[in-house]
């Protein structure tokens, strides 16, 4: 499994785009900081087509389901692997997943 970057592409099932956020910058692929524990989640998702009257579209990422490594640690924190999946706040709520769409890198990887 390949490490995600702030680069990455993350999408909401309705291909919003989530907006990464690492909180470390030493640790780098290509120039580009490693995602680490946490970055996931609260983000912003921007772009989510879902709306309507009552529909809500995908605003942020809740929690993670599964996506980190249980091997490789950044300054104590599980880097963020391509499996990356969670729920977002988007309608019908409990259903709406986020995933990954594209790595944006081909050079490290690590198992789960």
């Amino acid at each position: 499994m390949r490490w995600l970057i702030r680069d990455s592409v993350v999408v909401c099932d309705h291909s919003g785009r989530v907006t990464n956020q690492p909180s470390q910058s030493w640790v780098t692929i290509g120039g580009v900081p490693v995602l680490v524990e946490a970055d996931p989640v609260g983000r912003t998702i921007v772009a989510c087509p879902n709306y309507g009257p009552v529909v809500k579209p995908c605003a942020k990422t809740l929690q993670v389901a599964v996506g980190y490594s249980g091997l490789v640690r950044i300054d104590g924190h599980r880097t963020v692997l391509d499996n990356l999946s969670g729920l977002t706040d988007g309608t019908p709520p409990g259903l709406v997943n986020y995933t990954v769409r594209l790595t944006a890198q081909l050079l490290v990887g690590a198992d789960s």
